[in-house]
């Protein structure tokens, strides 16, 4: 099997299409929730916590006072941005959350799977017939 041919027979596998269409389908997803904190949340966060920019908490280690995060960055301070890490606890809580109302509602849609129950076949008329020979076997043994 040639090189194409190969690679032509593992992009079709449907398992690797899935996975693209998955892909695309998250990094627009991603957009929507980035908009969706950064747009909507984050301002409303900042009108209950007294206006405060979560961007620019951040502590250096040189000592120095620095009036903003890119000020400290620019000077090459040691800077350790844990207002960048809320934000980012942040992000990550709203797309949990997301994703479990996203699920919620697939699963709502979804047909509910049939419930198979599986039945043993009667006995042929073979298998009786063996049966029979074998009781009376046992039984002229006994």
């Amino acid at each position: 099997m040639g090189f194409v041919s190969e690679f032509k027979e593992f992009i079709s596998k449907g398992n690797v299409l899935d996975l693209a269409v998955g892909v695309i389908i998250g990094s627009a997803f991603g957009k929507i929730v980035s908009s969706l904190t950064d747009d909507i949340i984050m301002p409303i966060l900042s009108v209950f916590t007294s206006g405060i920019n979560f961007n620019e908490k951040f502590i250096t280690l040189d000592g120095k006072h620095y009036d903003t995060l890119k000020a400290a960055q620019d000077a090459k301070a040691a800077t350790i941005a844990y207002g960048n890490f809320i934000n980012a606890v942040i992000y990550f809580l709203i797309i949990a959350f997301v994703i479990f109302w996203v699920v919620k509602l697939a699963n709502r849609f979804k047909r509910p799977a049939e419930v198979v129950v599986a039945v043993e076949p009667a006995p042929t008329k073979d298998q009786l017939l063996l049966a029979e020979i074998r009781d009376s076997l046992r039984a002229g043994r006994a």
